[in-house]
This record gives structure tokens, sequence and C-alpha cells, in this order.
């Protein structure tokens, strides 16, 4: 059923918080629990992101209906439906960050001057729907799915909304959006103001380990981008083949 053993524990606890969602939300009307638990789990969802990243580079079950199902559930947490990390990131950003004129996560103006924290922020989220339909268009046979599947998440959530407004608000649809926005802000760092076409100059990397416990070896990012279809458990053993190459500076050991 996994295609890796190391996907069983993240994937139980993310869906372990899918079934606590569910559960208040059919359970507690609460306004001050409600928001309590949002701002409480920011963070933690705000983590659940790089889990359906390293999903949309190599998909957790052999079965793409189990495939799916995940998604939606990643959908719920994230923000981000089936196929919308596939186009945007993996045959987007993959094949374009060394050129800012085409990057889908560019850090760029049209004038060549680096975006601010809070405009790229902005910008990479307002434009990732719109980006990946884009990328879409040259990959119709996952256009087509990350439409249909874009659609039947969003009916789920309009009927969550219309059947309990103010549950549905605080667990799923601000959840969704924050969670977009701190996808956005968190890869600013990956690669702002490092503009060349030297693959092992281009990201940054983050060794600490709490940090790449918690975002599946994230930190670990010019490896990532070296082979982007390694699975997330074996980036460390990568990152030690290449990393005579990358650049001291662009490698730390801080958690910030």
């Amino acid at each position: 059923m996994f295609k890796y053993r190391a996907d069983q524990l993240p994937v139980a606890i993310i869906l372990a918080v899918s079934g606590i969602d569910f559960l208040l939300y059919f359970s507690v009307e609460t306004t001050w629990v409600l928001a309590a638990y949002w701002v409480l789990m920011i963070i933690p969802k705000g983590k659940v992101c790089a889990w359906n990243h390293h999903h949309q580079h190599t998909p957790t079950f052999n079965q793409s209906p189990l495939n799916h199902l995940l998604e939606f559930f990643y959908a719920l947490h994230t923000g981000v439906t089936t196929n919308l990390w596939l186009l945007h990131h993996v045959f987007g950003h993959h094949k374009n960050y060394l050129d800012q004129s085409k990057d889908e996560s560019r850090w760029q103006r049209e004038s060549g001057e680096k975006m601010g924290m809070i405009e790229y922020t902005l910008n990479v989220a307002l434009t990732a729907y719109p980006r990946g339909f884009k990328v879409g268009q040259r990959f119709p046979k996952f256009q087509k799915k990350f439409i249909f599947f874009t659609v039947i998440t969003f009916a789920i959530v309009a009927f969550l909304v219309w059947l309990k407004p103010l549950p549905a608000l605080f667990l799923f649809v601000l959840p969704m959006i924050c969670s977009l926005l701190l996808t956005s802000w968190a890869t600013y760092h990956h690669h702002s103001d490092l503009d060349t076409k030297n693959k092992f100059e281009a990201s940054r990397n983050n060794l600490n380990s709490f940090y790449n416990l918690t975002t599946g070896n994230l930190g670990y990012h010019t490896a990532h981008h070296y082979k982007h279809g390694v699975h997330w458990s074996l980036l460390p053993e990568l990152h030690e083949q290449i990393k005579d190459k990358i650049p001291s500076e662009l490698i730390k050991q801080s958690y910030i």
C-alpha cells in the first residue's frame, strides 16, 4: 500500500488531525473554543504543507484512489488541491527556479529587483491556482485531474460551510487560507536573492534536526532540487554526496 514505510507515521498523524477536525466540526459550536483551536493549529497545519509537497513529488500510495483520498485531507489542511503543486511546483518551479522570468515561485519583480517577504508571500499565494492552471495547459491529463478534484474539494467545503458555518470557518476555511499563505512565506528564503544558474548555489539549506523531522527533510533543499524525484527520507544521504559543492553560507543549523 505505502510506497515507502517512512510515510506511515506522518500520514497517520495527519489523518488523526483530520479526525479531530471533523470531531470538533460535529460536536462544538462555541466560538472561542473553535478560534483557540484554529490559532493553536496554524503552525502544525502549516507543517502539513511540507508533507503535501512531498506527496506531490512522490505519491504516498501505490493505488491512485488512496492518493486522491489523502489529497482531499491534505487540501483541507493546506489549501492546495490534487495536482496543484504537481503542476505549479514540480512541473513549474523545479524546471524554472534558475530563471526568474519564468519561475512560478519567482522572487524577482519584472524589473529584476528582489521582492520583499510580504510582497512575495501574497504574490505566490494569490497566483498559485492561476499559475498551476497555466502550467497544466502543457499537461492536459494532469490539468483535468487538477480541475476535477479542485471542484469536488471546494464543493465539499462549501457544503460543510452551509451545514455548519462557524465550525467550518475555523476548522477548514481559515486553515486552508492561512496554510497557503504560510507555505508561500516559508519558501521565500529557499531561493530569494540567489540569482545564479548554478544549481548548487541556488538554494538555502537548514540541517536542524527538529526542522527536518517536522518537514520531512525539507531543509536539504539543494539535494531536493538536484534530484526532485528522490523520496524525502533519502535526502540526507543525497546531501552528503553533494555537500562539498554547496557554498558554506547556504547551509545553516538553526531551527528559525
